[in-house]
Order: structure tokens, then sequence, then C-alpha cells
């Protein structure tokens, strides 16, 4: 069996190609990602990237608001390392006119665990959440059974 080591890309179809672009500019720039820009069978595409996988926005091909509770992305949750850099990122969020949440943690999902959210222009929920303990665990003793 395969090991999966990680996400490679995620693709966001987005109503407004220049509106979205106009947002994850400031969003991406923010935390880091480089871009670049691509067509696929005569699609614009952009891509935001780090070293580890890209955030990919394409033209949607229907009309009408996200839904996170319907069947598809409820939301995207992006991992820094500290708690600090979660507050770093929701500075530098609000910085660039993004309105992001004041950075707290939510013990009902774990003690440890620490959130700023934000919105895209189509309503698509964005997270930067910590890296948790018992992720830090999970990933440093996967093969100890």
């Amino acid at each position: 069996m395969p090991d999966i080591i990680g996400i490679d890309h995620v693709y966001l179809a987005v109503s407004d190609m220049t509106q979205s672009e106009h947002f994850y500019d400031r969003a991406m720039g923010v935390l880091g990602f480089r871009k670049n820009t691509f067509d696929i069978g005569g699609d614009a595409h952009v891509q935001y990237f780090n070293r580890h996988f890209g955030i990919v926005l394409r033209p949607a091909r229907s009309a009408g608001p996200h839904d996170p509770y319907a069947p598809g992305l409820h939301h995207l949750c992006l991992r820094v390392d500290t708690e600090a850099d979660v507050t770093a990122a929701a500075d530098g969020l609000r910085a660039a006119g993004i309105e992001a949440c004041e950075p707290r943690r939510y013990p009902e999902y774990a003690p440890d665990y620490c959130a700023t959210f934000f919105s895209d222009p189509d309503g698509i929920r964005l997270e930067v959440t910590n890296y948790r303990q018992e992720r830090r665990e999970r990933h440093d003793r996967w093969t100890d059974d």
C-alpha cells in the first residue's frame, strides 16, 4: 500500500476570477504563498503554492453561493506551527483588509486548538490553526504500533 505523504493541491471553483484573485493575492501573500497562472482548456487558473502544496482557483461553471453544509468542501484549514503564528496570520490578514476573527482557543476541538477564521468572496471558509500536540504525536509515533 502506498504511503500518502501529503496534499498536493486543492482546486477552488470561484464565481469571479478577478475578485477572487485580488482576495487570494492578499490572503496567500500574507501566509507566504507564491503565485503563478496557467490555462487549462481555455480557462484561466491561478495557483498559490508553498513548499508543500498548492491552492488553485478556477472559474466556476455554475452560479450560486457556497453552501458549506451541501456536499463538497466545508472549509479549508491551513496549519502553522504555534499559537503565536496563528495570531501573526490573523494580524497580517486584517492588515491586508481581510476580516479574520480574533484568534482564540477552541477547547471543544482539542485543549490546545487555536484558530482564526476568514471567508473568501464566494463564502468559502478558511481557517489557520496551530500544530497541536495530538497531531505532532500522531506524526512522530505513526510507526510505533
